[in-house]
């Protein structure tokens, strides 16, 4: 492991769960919208990740899938999936996206889930901030303690 890889794997899981915040917000944001771009009401967006494999070194990297042991170096999103479960039927007859029934679909965006995430990807974040801050903090040390020597 090199001596910057504690920052890199910090790094891509700042930006990982930024994103995840990302469409949180957009979530929340579309909580009541009935007219999406395909025609329907919004679907609730969720962000899948996946270990960012090393991909620096070959014979590392072949070393390492020859004795089944991979080492990561972080996270990345894998993808950003729609969520198609049916929305909540509403009954409110004069609304432009209302059926025959006036009953109109709405978005399967739960607010109190999206803010649970919303909370759980902030605290993410602030651990990986505190990480980085720890890491940098050990290396100006071992600079410090390098040089005096």
């Amino acid at each position: 492991m090199s001596f910057f890889s504690s920052n890199e794997i910090t790094a891509s899981a700042l930006s990982a769960q930024r994103l995840r915040m990302d469409v949180i917000a957009e979530n929340i944001a579309n909580a009541n919208t009935t007219r999406a771009k395909d025609g329907g009401p919004y679907k609730r967006k969720t962000v899948i990740f996946e270990e960012r494999p090393d991909t620096t070194k070959f014979s590392a990297s072949l070393n390492d899938s020859l004795s089944r042991h991979v080492e990561g170096r972080g996270v990345r999103v894998r993808n950003i999936v729609e969520d198609d479960a049916r929305g909540p039927l509403v009954y409110e007859p004069s609304h432009p996206d209302a059926n025959e029934e006036g009953y109109v679909e709405m978005p399967n965006v739960n607010i109190v889930v999206e803010m649970v995430n919303m909370i759980s990807a902030s605290r993410s974040y602030e651990a990986n901030v505190t990480a980085l801050t720890t890491a940098r903090t050990m290396n100006s040390k071992t600079l410090e303690i390098s040089g005096s020597a």
